[in-house]
């Protein structure tokens, strides 16, 4: 038996039915595009989120926060000090698993800031050291990052993010070109601060492009006094460029002198850190850094555990089972689709049996055996779902065009070729199980009933 001229046989059987041909692999062109674009669709949330965790320092980083006492240490809430710098010192010098350490006083979302007429309200406005560019994984664009001398004599000087440089002194899209406020004076509170570095802007590849885009195709019609938000269409991680796009950074002790003092007792302003954050040496070490960390912070809150360690080991976790979540579930989609495609080729191929009758009591009747009369009709099956997987494989980037502009994200659907080969295998199986039942029918035909068939 030749299998090629089986395959071309399955080939001009389909094409003297073509219509009837193309409505069987239509069921299998959908359920391999649907799940090679259901798969695109989560491999973009999936960039997304771990875009974000790496935006916001990554799994190495660790944030100590504070929180309330345990029941059993409840009768001692009135000794609590909080996070202090006592706990940097005590870690820098005892915590050999943690490389990196960075405290941060915050003024939270109440605080104003304001230049000429505008006034803004940014995300974050934080009293931290140098070395905070490497622990939140911030990039210095213009100018420059306040230095160890600006924190020892409490300069009023800041970095800011590129959200805070539109909303004061005006976007791309309302003037027209890039504006670098370094020098300028805004007012945080009351105080007067010159800026000394910007950030770069933060954003997904797609936002960079299109900026990058109207930057050097600047349109009429779109400048103007709008106002622009700067947030964009949000997707998946999108939150974190939208945070650091909206922060100010200034000394720690600045932050500590100018702003802490009507919080503080006896004259002395309040040392409570809002946040310490370290990063550890390797995520392998995570377990032992941690509880090295938790021995050392022990000893200066004097045995009370009114801290707490937050990781991003849960939030990788969480992205895992999320996606894992959405993959099984577009996945059973999507094999439900192919499911039907199959039942499809089945209905067709019993159909065409039924017509072949009599060509198949002929070539049994001059030689043809019940297993060359069973890998015909099983070729046939497949060749079918093997026409509709290319089909659906080419299909399938119409399908995510689609998904960009149905729903706009700025995480981009991303094909993958594991997914594609899935996809197509499992299609093609699928006409493989849709053939056995119509090849088992024709190979068991009588051809002495089979030549009297009308």
């Amino acid at each position: 038996m030749n299998i090629w001229a089986t395959i071309i046989v399955g080939l001009k059987e389909i094409w003297s039915h073509k219509f009837r041909s193309a409505l069987t692999m239509l069921g299998i062109v959908l359920g391999v595009a649907s799940l090679v674009g259901m798969s695109a669709l989560v491999k973009g949330m999936e960039n997304g989120m771990r875009e974000a965790m790496q935006a916001v320092g990554g799994i190495e980083k660790v944030s100590v926060i504070q929180q309330d006492l345990p029941p059993s240490q409840s009768h001692l809430a009135d000794q609590v000090v909080g996070i202090t710098m006592d706990d940097v010192e005590a870690l820098k010098k005892n915590a050999t698993l943690t490389k990196l350490i960075t405290p941060e006083m915050s003024m939270g979302r109440g605080a104003v800031v304001s230049h000429g007429k505008k006034v803004y309200r940014p995300w974050n406005i934080c009293g931290t050291w140098p070395n905070a560019l490497e622990m939140n994984v911030h990039t210095i664009e213009y100018g420059r990052m306040f230095n160890e001398i600006d924190d020892d004599l409490a300069r009023n000087v800041c970095v800011i993010g590129t959200e805070v440089r539109d909303q004061l002194f005006g976007s791309f899209e309302e003037t027209g070109k890039e504006i670098v406020p370094i020098g300028e004076n805004i007012n945080i509170n009351g105080q007067l601060f010159t800026i000394i570095g910007m950030f770069t802007r933060y954003e997904s590849e797609k936002q960079k492009k299109e900026r990058e885009y109207q930057m050097a195709n600047p349109s009429p019609e779109r400048m103007g006094p709008q106002r622009r938000t700067g947030w964009g269409r949000g997707g998946p991680g999108g939150w974190a460029f939208m945070m650091k796009n909206s922060t100010i950074y200034m000394p720690l002790n600045t932050m500590w002198m100018k702003f802490r003092a009507a919080s503080g007792t006896g004259g002395i302003p309040d040392p409570t850190l809002s946040t310490l954050n370290i990063r550890i040496t390797s995520v392998e070490e995570m377990d032992a850094a941690l509880q090295q960390a938790r021995n050392v912070m022990m000893q200066t809150h004097f045995a009370m555990e009114d801290f707490d360690f937050r990781t991003q080991e849960n939030w990788d976790e969480n992205i895992s089972k999320q996606v894992n979540n959405y993959r099984w579930s577009g996945g059973i989609i999507a094999a439900i689709s192919l499911i039907v495609g199959g039942i499809g080729i089945m209905n067709i191929m019993f159909a065409s049996i039924t017509e072949r009758i009599r060509e198949i009591g002929v070539r049994k009747a001059i030689g043809a055996t019940t297993f060359a009369i069973f890998i015909q009709i099983l070729i046939e099956s497949i060749v079918v779902a093997f026409i509709g997987g290319v089909m659906g494989l080419i299909a399938s980037y119409g399908l995510v065009e689609l998904f960009k502009i149905l729903i706009p994200t700025d995480n981009e659907p991303v094909i993958m070729m594991s997914s594609m080969v899935i996809a197509f295998s499992f299609g093609v199986f699928v006409g493989l199980l849709a053939g056995l039942l119509p090849a088992v029918k024709a190979a068991k035909l009588d051809p002495i009933e089979a030549l009297r068939y009308e």
